[in-house]
Parts: structure tokens; sequence; C-alpha cells
């Protein structure tokens, strides 16, 4: 957004008038990063509450000028802002920045265009964005590329500041870099080694505001790929990204699929992880890079981070072995389709992280038969699809939290057999509740789920806390049946 030019040479940025907009994870470290090169940095943001006030209290002290509670007027002066990737392309300090011919970057793009600040050497980016996956396949990633013996960090969106990773102590090889559509939307310059669309699914629309625009921001992950653009074979949307995306000459688009891989493609042949596209003849030759045992856990669209990730490092020249230890070595996340107990027969599976009908999808399509404990903020999002293609799997269903009645009412159009428990509460101890009430309907050999299809923050600060408590009622169950 605009056209001056902003030099990224340290002597260059002295005295150049910089506005952060928001405080929070990303906006604090650039405005000290900016500050540190001399610039003359102006941070603005929208909530003046308690934490805000703290954060500017701290910056200040530094010599940091801090407007709260005013993000739309644009600081007089302006040559570039530095965004928060949350802050929607609508507000008024864009279109203002816009009409000044000023730039606008995220913080995503401030370290990509400070990567070689100093002399350093930048390290490649292996870039990995989607709707669903992205910090499991990036941690995939990250684990594979440690087992080859070099130096990365998985960081970005995954809560590791980029700023941090490219201007730190520490040197890379090579990156494992997450990336949300918002990161994406504010970083028109990056450019990875190769990157990764793992899928895409409506969500975030109301800041995207179409998902035309949504995939759009999701795209840019390949822009200037120079090895592979890595694609879901069966997700056309992914694939047609690469065929819209301007890279660098021969880089390649590379499948990954639950099938039997073609050519150019990774996949599965039995209960093998294979490669037919980073192979001297992958017209006649399949390398195996693992098992199925290997992954953890082996449900079916982590298999496919793992084919993701696998891709990625493939595309940066690591060896089948590394690949193998590396998915042996990686531990999931919390409450990503976490093992929690056994209690009479029947497992209790914690992915709070399901935060979404998509992730929520992926994980009921692991388990059959499920008692599904599902609800909470719907987003504006739909079930119908959600339960129509998941009926079939279900024993009972518990709904919790406050949008819990559109999720029953998709149940009653498409799977009015299944029973369902409306538990019509949104206190924390409903959890508890959900938990019994789903041990009630389970038979032995069941699976209860707890994929909410929702958000979180109804009832509990985050997903986590909503796991945790998941967890807890399912330990006093146990106790209780010991």
């Amino acid at each position: 957004m605009g056209s001056r030019q902003v030099s990224t040479e340290a002597a260059d940025w002295q005295g150049r008038k910089v506005t952060v907009a928001g405080l929070g994870v990303s906006g604090v470290p650039a405005a000290r990063v900016l500050h540190g090169l001399g610039a003359r940095v102006t941070v603005v943001n929208d909530g003046a509450d308690e934490r805000a006030r703290a954060q500017a209290a701290g910056l200040e002290a530094e010599g940091i000028t801090v407007r709260l509670g005013d993000g739309d007027t644009l600081p007089e002066g302006t040559e570039l802002i530095v965004t928060a990737p949350g802050w929607r392309p609508d507000k008024p300090l864009f279109a203002a920045a816009k009409a000044a011919g000023v730039p606008v970057w995220g913080d995503v793009e401030l370290a990509w265009q400070l990567r070689g600040l100093g002399g350093r050497k930048p390290a490649p980016w292996l870039a990995v964005t989607g709707t669903n996956g992205k910090t499991t396949t990036v941690r995939m990633l990250a684990s594979i590329l440690e087992a080859a013996g070099l130096r990365t960090a998985a960081v970005g969106n995954i809560g590791v500041s980029l700023l941090d990773a490219v201007l730190g102590d520490e040197e890379y090889d090579v990156l494992a870099v997450e990336l949300s559509s918002y990161q994406l939307h504010w970083a028109p310059s990056v450019r990875a080694h190769s990157g990764a669309v793992l899928n895409l699914a409506p969500d975030h629309l109301d800041w995207h505001g179409s998902m035309e625009a949504y995939a759009a921001d999701k795209g840019r992950v390949y822009e200037g790929n120079t090895v592979a653009c890595v694609y879901n074979a069966a997700d056309g949307a992914t694939e047609d990204l690469v065929r819209k995306a301007d890279v660098e000459e021969g880089c390649r688009a590379i499948g990954f699929t639950l099938g039997t891989p073609g050519p150019s493609q990774l996949g599965l042949v039995d209960d093998i992880l294979v490669d037919r596209a980073f192979v001297p003849n992958r017209q006649k030759q399949a390398q195996e890079l693992a098992q199925v045992s290997d992954v953890n856990p082996p449900a079916p669209h982590n298999i496919a981070n793992a084919l993701a990730a696998a891709a990625l490092a493939r595309a940066f020249g690591v060896e089948p072995a590394a690949v193998r230890e590396g998915l042996r070595n990686f531990r999931p996340d919390a409450h990503r389709i976490a093992y929690v107990a056994e209690v009479e027969g029947v497992a209790y599976v914690d992915d709070s992280k399901a935060t979404n009908t998509h992730a929520a999808e992926a994980s009921l399509a692991a388990y059959d038969p499920i008692v599904w404990i599902a609800g909470g903020l719907a987003k504006g999002a739909t079930f119908d699809e959600l339960v129509a293609k998941s009926a079939e799997r279900l024993r009972g269903v518990v709904l919790i939290g406050a949008d819990r009645a559109l999720i029953r009412e998709a149940l009653a159009r498409h799977a009015p057999q299944v029973p369902v428990v409306d538990l019509d509460r949104t206190d924390t101890g409903a959890m508890a509740a959900a938990v019994r009430e789903a041990a009630r309907l389970a038979r032995p050999g069941d699976t209860v789920l707890l994929a909410p299809a929702c958000a979180s923050m109804d009832m509990f600060v985050n997903y986590n806390k909503r796991g945790e408590a998941f967890a807890d009622a399912v330990h006093a169950l146990a106790a209780k049946d010991a």
C-alpha cells in the first residue's frame, strides 16, 4: 500500500517517522526494534485499558511516543506504518495512509526487510499457511530440519517473533515459518524458498471481506517461491493458488495426498509415506520416507500435515532418514487431538484447538463411533455441512456454550436419530457436566471427543483452558470409577 520507498539500511532509519499500529505481541517488539535503529516511532492503539497503559509506560520510558485510544488518525509526517496483523484493512488509518502514499507493512514484512541488516546472511524461509494445521505442520517441519542437523526454529504465527529470529544473536540455516492470512495480507515482499497452503475453508471472512480475498491473501505464500509450491491434492483451491502465483523460473508444483501419489507428489502407499517428487525418476520411482506409525497422532489430517512438512523439507534437500526421525521425535501441542485417558473402555480425546468447523471435521473423521462434545462461540459459522458429513459416526452429542442452538438445529436437520444433550449453561463447570453426560451416552470402544467447532471465549479464557477443564473432568471421572 502506498508508493514511497523505505530503506532497510540501518543508517537510513535515523530520524524516519514510523507509526506502529497496535500494542501487543507484535507491536511492542516492532516499536523497540525501530527505535533502536534510530527511527522516530509513534505507537497508536485503539484501546487504553490497564494492559495497554502498562505497555505504553514501558515504551515511553525508552523514549517512544505512545498514543492510546486513537488508532484511526495518521500521525503527521508518517513515512511508514508497521501494523499488528489483526488490524483490519478497512480501518480509517489505512485509508489515510493510502491517500498520503504511505506504505503499510506488517511485522512479518518488517522482519523480511531487516533480515540482512548489519551484513547478516539471511536464512531461507520455508513458509506454511492454511485454514487449519499450520502450527502442527511448522513444528513437524522444524523437527525434521533439526533431525537433518540444520540450525532452525519454528517462528511466526506460532507465537515466536520473526523479528527476534532475524535480528537475534542466533544464526539459522533455515526457518520454519507459520504465516496467517492476516500476516500475509501485510507482507507484500516476502519471498519464501518454498511455501505450502495446507487447505482452504471459510474463516475470518469478516476481516477479509470475502472468501476470494481470504484465498488471495493465503496465496501470497507462493509469490516468488524458488524451489517448490506445495499444495493439497484433495483441495483444488490450493492448486488454483499455485497456478496464479508468480514464482521463480524452475519452481515446481508439489502435491500431497492421502492416496497413492502421482509424479511430483508425496502420498501414501499402504501404511508408508512416500515421495515421488524429489527422486531421480519420479515417473517410475518412489522413495519411502516414514511409516504411518511414525506420525503422532496418526489421524488422517495429521498424516496430511506430515506429508506437507516432508515436502517442504525435501524441497530444502533433507534426506529421507531425517524425515522419519523428525516425525518420530515430534510431539504435538496440548489440546490438539490429545489422548487424555480411557475410562471403562471409552477413550477421551481433547481437540479443544478445533475452534472452527473445518478443524472439527478433520477431528471427527479420525474416530468412529463418537460421542461429540461441541459448542461455544460460532463466529458466524454454519454447521450443516459438518453435521451431514459426520452424522454416521455419531453415537451421541453433548452441546455446551452460547451458540449451541446452531449445532442443535443442524443435528435436527441432518442427524435426527442421534441423541443430543443440550446443557443450558455457559459457566466453566458445564464441562464437568458435559463429560458426565458423554460418559452416560458412550459404550465401550467409543471415543468421547471434545472438538467444539467454536471459539471458547464465551466460557473460557482460551481454548487451552477449555481443554484443561475437559481433561480435569475426565480425570475426575476416572478417579470416581477407580
